[in-house]
């Protein structure tokens, strides 16, 4: 459970960041359109990201001592540069979700456009396959690191499909937003203070 909760808890807070992914992931829940394979695709994707960084960067960085040294800075840097697009964007703001549009997109059409989303997204291997499975190597148990972080994406990807609805009037806002992403810039910033500490 040591591993556990800290894979949780950051494999949440790296998909919390608001893209492309979770807005199409937002706007398909609030329209109440192929959810449930929607959430289930976006998570077995970050599942297999996830086991893969884990898995593979745990074997690279016994084989290649200094390469983890290298990977947590690098993931520190990258962090931090996150952070800064998402406060960034707090600061312009403007963005607002738009629920209305076509509803009629077959579940092939959606599940192709989402896993182009996730596939095609440079950003979704720096948040899985490097930057969880870097600090998975900081833990003894990776195999539980992994199985939170695996578990935060379910949680996270089902609760934004199923909770749209709630939430759809509520980031009709710009300054909805605004507050996250800030909050997203801030919680980055301080995961990377803590990785150049340790």
């Amino acid at each position: 459970m040591l591993s556990f909760f800290p894979g949780f808890a950051l494999g949440f807070t790296l998909i919390l960041a608001i893209g492309a992914q979770n807005a199409f992931v937002l706007r398909q829940g609030v329209r109440r359109h192929h959810v449930f394979w929607v959430c289930l695709t976006c998570a077995v994707s970050d599942g297999v990201l996830i086991a893969a960084g884990v898995s593979g960067f745990g074997a690279l960085a016994q084989a290649v001592p200094w390469f983890e040294t290298v990977m947590r800075f690098g993931g520190a840097a990258f962090l931090i540069w996150y952070g800064a697009q998402n406060a960034l964007s707090a600061w312009r703001g403007g963005a607002a979700l738009e629920a209305e549009g076509d509803n009629t997109l077959s579940l092939r059409r959606t599940l192709l456009t989402l896993l182009a989303l996730t596939w095609l997204n440079p950003h979704v291997y720096l948040d899985t396959v490097v930057l969880l499975g870097s600090v998975s190597a900081q833990y003894d148990n990776r195999l539980a690191f992994g199985i939170g972080a695996v578990t935060a994406s379910f949680v996270f990807f089902f609760g934004l499909g199923y909770g749209a609805q709630l939430l759809g009037p509520i980031f009709a806002r710009p300054r909805s937003w605004q507050i996250l992403d800030a909050l997203i810039a801030l919680t980055m910033w301080a995961i990377a203070v803590k990785l150049l500490l340790m």
